[in-house]
């Protein structure tokens, strides 16, 4: 009964999802000329709030349990499992606060999908290549400049790729560490995100109604006299801890 309500369901959010992608470009487009960098991420971080909203189209739920404790003005490293594609518009949402970038395959910017490949251009993101080492970590160093000029912040999904049933992937360090060696005064915030591969469960269609998804973000972590990989190791720990 699930997966037949679903199958009705889905094409009401894909048509929700793709009006807002659709009207939002435009939008995207004169800001950025208008009103510079700022009137372009309030532009992107309107966009994602009707994303979000999306999903009560399929009755899922979104709850996002923030941290007021988080300080702005500092650079953030936000570290998250990753459950499926639309992990990502509650977290720029509802941190649009740190000015958080992505880092994306560079197939996505260059995929001209309306309002997601622009920003992804436009945003500050860094746009890897994964075949290309230099050109990967190149960008990666232009990300970690921002975070040190601008006190950008970013987000990151160590695990590489999606999982499809939820189990945690091994973090992976080389972003993580990258980013901590232009700003090693940056928290490391970890964010654990859950049940939202329920969503995909199927497949892309239909999609999965009813699933009541979360976002929590923790505490920093300790950084003290740890390296890179301890210090992945402990976000890692900590979300794992999270989603028992």
């Amino acid at each position: 009964m699930r997966k037949l309500i679903g199958y009705i369901l889905t094409p009401l959010f894909y048509s929700c999802f793709s009006i807002v992608l659709l009207i939002f470009h435009p939008i995207q487009w004169l800001s950025l000329k208008l009103g510079g960098y700022a009137a372009h991420k309030k532009s992107v971080d309107i966009l994602n709030f009707f994303l979000t909203a999306c999903n009560y189209t399929l009755f899922n739920s979104v709850k996002f349990i923030d941290n007021k404790k988080l300080p702005l003005g500092r650079s953030i490293i936000f570290v998250a499992n990753h459950q499926s594609t639309f992990d990502i518009p509650p977290l720029i949402y509802f941190l649009r606060r740190f000015h958080g970038k992505f880092i994306s395959k560079i197939e996505l910017a260059k995929a001209n999908i309306p309002s997601i490949s622009y920003n992804l251009v436009h945003g500050g993101a860094a746009n890897i290549d994964r075949k290309d080492p230099k050109q990967s970590i190149s960008e990666i160093l232009k990300l970690a400049n921002n975070m040190k000029t601008k006190h950008w912040s970013a987000f990151i999904f160590p695990e590489g790729t999606r999982t499809k049933d939820g189990r945690m992937k091994s973090f992976q360090v080389g972003g993580i560490a990258t980013l901590l060696k232009k700003n090693p005064d940056a928290l490391v915030v970890p964010i654990a995100i859950n049940r939202s591969y329920e969503m995909v469960e199927y497949g892309m269609f239909p999609l999965k109604p009813f699933v009541p998804m979360s976002w929590e973000v923790l505490d920093p972590v300790d950084t003290t006299d740890k390296n890179p990989e301890e210090i992945v190791k402990a976000a890692e720990d900590a979300i794992r801890v999270k989603l028992r």
